[in-house]
């Protein structure tokens, strides 16, 4: 295979893997930990 098609696909990899793991620490069950700054400092 062509070097460039390898990198390419290895680039496309990492940004898909990135952006499953993102979805899910922000809408599956890591969410629950998360906090709200806004709601911590109410006005």
């Amino acid at each position: 295979m062509e070097p460039a098609i390898v990198l390419s696909i290895s680039v496309a990899a990492v940004v898909v893997a990135i952006t499953g793991l993102s979805i899910y620490t922000s809408f599956g069950p890591p969410s629950k930990q998360l906090n709200d700054p806004f709601d911590d400092h109410e006005d």
